[in-house]
């Protein structure tokens, strides 16, 4: 299997993209909080987060790669913390960065508590791909669980934001119609049954200034082939559960995510960023650790995929390792599984 891109920290959930040539990593920072596994999500007591960069990855094949070629990693360090957003309390998870065609400044997402304990989506502007960031003080209004992901349309401009997570991310604490007032309700659980709708992923436009939504985020249906219904809450093999991502390739978008406690990376395409999207197969067979979280980018005219799991750390599912492996396409634009071996 490829080796751990990091290794003097443990890092997470990364988030890819390519600014003026060079590759930038934005990923959870993991650490030993010494707090018990369970399915809130407790024991990822992240604090703040580091950007990584490379300049290249065109000699690395990582299907035959050790350690020793793996390419220089630059660490920018801390970019932002917990006791720099005004009004989160803990629980800095999986972040994002766009840059802002408007303006050309880069915005980071990010999830956290607020002083309530519930997840809401903060932005923080900066300069340059590594910052310094700067937080706004109050979360983006209408947004709330994890895992945000930005994504810029390269062919209209446009820039969307996808986030969600059940279970710890709350996702499921938040059902009902559209809206920038859509209540917490903790009552609240993941839906059931073979006819029931699966929850969807949520997606929102961004306004022009990239610091708020332009309307209430919507959800992000995902159909199955065969039936053309929404995928049902049973089919825990294709659900969405977390780890929202986009990416374009020629004229089609492809939302990726993690099917959590099936342990599965997986996609569905469509024409549109907005979907609906149907499910077209899985990218990631399950690896060592609860689940996994990625990223796909085209650098230097090659596909990746960023993913983690826990070999750094020997198993342990709170403390992980990013890695990198080349994604490949057949002729009609399926993705092929990705080989974690």
């Amino acid at each position: 299997m490829p080796p751990p891109l990091i290794t003097h920290l443990y890092t997470a959930d990364p988030s890819a993209h390519v600014f003026d040539g060079r590759l930038y990593i934005y990923p959870s920072h993991d650490r030993d909080s010494g707090i018990p596994f369970n399915d809130n999500g407790d024991q990822y007591d992240m604090a703040d987060y580091h950007v990584f960069s490379l300049a290249t990855l065109s000699s690395y094949h990582p299907s035959s790669s050790s350690a020793s070629t793996l390419p220089p990693v630059t660490d920018h360090g801390p970019i932002l913390s917990t006791r720099s957003v005004p009004w989160a309390s803990k629980q800095l998870w999986a972040p994002d960065c766009a840059r802002n065609p408007s303006t050309g400044s880069y915005h980071l997402f990010f999830p956290a508590r607020d002083a309530s304990g519930v997840f809401r989506i903060g932005v923080a502007v900066g300069p340059s791909p590594s910052g310094p960031f700067v937080a706004d003080p109050s979360p983006l209004a209408g947004s709330f669980s994890i895992d945000p992901a930005a994504f810029v349309d390269a062919d209209t401009g446009a820039a969307y934001l996808y986030f969600g997570g059940l279970w710890g991310g709350q996702l499921q604490c938040f059902q009902g119609p559209p809206s920038f007032e859509r209540r917490f309700d903790a009552s609240q659980r993941e839906p059931s049954g073979p006819d029931v709708p699966a929850l969807s992923p949520q997606v929102g436009v961004l306004a022009a200034s990239m610091r708020e939504f332009a309307a209430p985020p919507t959800d992000l249906v995902i159909l199955a082939p065969e039936t053309g219904a929404p995928i049902p809450a049973d089919d825990h093999a294709r659900r969405f559960f977390e780890a929202a991502w986009m990416h374009k390739r020629g004229g089609t978008y492809y939302f990726s995510y993690s099917t959590g406690d099936t342990h599965y990376l997986v996609y569905a395409t469509a024409k549109s960023p907005l979907g609906p999207f149907t499910y077209a197969g899985r990218i990631l067979e399950p690896v060592l650790g609860w689940t996994t979280h990625h990223s796909i980018v085209e650098f230097e005219g090659r596909w990746w995929l960023f993913y983690h799991d826990c070999e750094l750390s020997g198993g342990v599912n709170h403390l992980r390792c990013v890695k990198v492996a080349e994604l490949f396409y057949d002729d009609e634009g399926r993705i092929l599984p990705v080989k974690n071996e």
